[in-house]
Order: structure tokens, then sequence, then C-alpha cells
């Protein structure tokens, strides 16, 4: 938590990648597809108030070390900066698996800009921190994760769908969906149209994937330590 964020008295940006994409909950005057680099999303985040409990913990997203992370930027008014901040402290920090930092970002329309983001980054030494899991793994804990926000499920399917607003594909939270809805492994057990919309809503035809859109010098040498 910064301090000295909530005396400054411009305008603050916030950085979106997961729920914050599709269910913000504050007052915003812009809203921007963005980037950032150095920094990419991953269900790696065991969760036990939102979407899971200790006993039975969900999974949700955080901001893990290397590659790229696309997502939405909002602007928040210069008189709103404080209000939103101590809401988002309460919504990301409950269980303090995040840490909160300023970090440059590129919003990508209109045209590219530069600006300074909150972001919430999760902590690596945090006993909740669940590294790079198996699909296998990964499934099973969004399958059983209910917590005060609901199902487990509803995060990485509404998170799917933001990201295919935005024109993007991510593999993994791709796959993952797909098992999610039971579409199985295969392309031909899964009721694709030929548009590329599932029955489901899961587009997954005319998106980039932005797995290949990262430099290989941004790649993370290694996920999982």
């Amino acid at each position: 938590m910064m301090k000295t964020v909530e005396h400054d008295h411009k305008d603050l940006w916030v950085f979106a990648y997961g729920s914050l994409m599709w269910r913000p909950g504050f007052s915003y005057r812009e809203r921007v597809p963005a980037r950032l680099i150095g920094l990419h999303r991953a269900l790696c985040v065991f969760s036990f108030v939102h979407r899971g409990t200790p006993e039975r913990p969900g999974l949700v997203l955080g901001l893990d070390r290397g590659g790229m992370c696309r997502g939405i930027a909002y602007r928040v008014a210069a008189s709103a900066r404080t209000e939103t901040l101590h809401y988002l402290r309460a919504r990301e920090q409950v269980t303090t698996v995040y840490v909160e930092t300023m970090r440059q970002i590129e919003l990508e329309e209109p045209a590219p800009r530069r600006r300074r983001a909150v972001c919430y980054i999760c902590d690596r030494s945090h006993v909740q921190y669940a590294g790079r899991l198996t699909l296998a793994e990964s499934l099973h804990h969004v399958r059983q994760g209910h917590g005060q926000s609901g199902a487990n499920r509803d995060y990485v399917l509404e998170t799917v769908r933001a990201l295919e607003a935005l024109g993007y594909r991510e593999s993994e939270l791709h796959l993952l969906a797909e098992r999610l809805l039971g579409q199985g492994s295969g392309m031909q057990e899964s009721g694709i149209r030929k548009s590329g919309i599932r029955k489901s809503g899961i587009r997954t035809t005319g998106i980039r994937d932005q797995d290949s859109l990262i430099p290989d010098f941004l790649m993370p040498d290694d996920l999982t330590s």
C-alpha cells in the first residue's frame, strides 16, 4: 500500500487485468485498452475469500513476473482518487496477497500514450501464491471454488469474454474455459459455429492469441520460481 498515491492531486489511472475489466465497481471518466510490459496475467493465486475458502480454495488471476499483459486502463477523476483507492484496497487486498504498486502502462486507443497506473501484483512469498499449476489442477480449483463474490467458474468465463471483447485470446485461459463448459479437448466435440462463436458465448476464431504477441526477449525464463 502506497500512502503517497492518495495525496497526488492528479487523475488516477487503474490497470485492470481480471474481474476489474468487467466489474470495476468504481466511477471513471475514461476506459481504454492498455498493455503492461514485464508482467503477465496468470491464474496463480488461491482464493480464500472472493472465489473460494481456505478449506476449498478457488483460483484467481494475478500479475506475475515476465512477459506482457493486455487489459483495461481506467481514468478516475482526481476528486474520486482517495475514495477509489480505498475501494480497491478493500477489494484486492483483503488477504494482502497482492502488492499495490505504480507501473508504466501504454494506452492503445485512440493513439498510443504512456501513463503510470495503479496495479495489483501477486506476492510470491504469500501463502496464497499458487505458482504455475497444471490444467488439471487449475480445473479442480476453479470447479470447486465458490466465495463471497460467487462461483469461480463464472469468474474465469467472464474474464475470457472480456479478453475477447478486446480482440485477444490467451491459450491457457481459453482452454480452461472450454473444459469448464464441458467441451472436451477435441474441436469436433466443442459445438463451434462456422462464425467461430460457441453456443456458450466463448469465441474461438477471429481473435489474436496474445501468447504469440509477446516478443521473445520478454518471455519469462521461469514462471515457477
